[in-house]
């Protein structure tokens, strides 16, 4: 597998699909570019879900997410990008993305995106 900004998750299958087991990642460096200024965003990007048939493996979540360093992207957008991309990788039971942006001009900046409710 390669080692720079890629697009390309990859999945293996989830070792207990009948369980509905929830599964969580921090993502704390994740930087994408201010689509006004140009100047970098840094978040911590928080993803969790439970799986249905497929799991995100984790290398190619790391390089996904490093793909977005030199692209503009509003919060928002960025935010449910990653849900959009994620979901229909894995048509997971449930799942959430929260992008937790650092303080620019005196506002920080929590995106929370989901798909699915959690399960019983």
């Amino acid at each position: 597998m390669s080692s720079s900004p890629s697009r390309d998750l990859q999945t293996f299958p989830n070792p207990k699909p009948e369980r509905p087991y929830e599964i969580r990642f921090d993502c704390p460096e994740f930087t994408c570019l201010c689509p006004v200024t140009g100047q970098p965003d840094f978040a911590t990007i928080r993803i969790r879900y439970v799986a249905a048939e497929k799991c995100v493996e984790l290398k190619s979540l790391k390089l996904y997410l490093w793909s977005f360093r030199n692209e503009g992207a509003f919060h928002e957008a960025v935010t449910n990008r990653i849900l959009d991309d994620l979901v229909n990788l894995i048509a997971p039971r449930f799942m959430e993305v929260e992008g937790d942006f650092m303080v620019r001009g005196g506002i920080r900046t929590i995106v929370t995106a989901r798909h699915g409710r959690l399960p019983e």
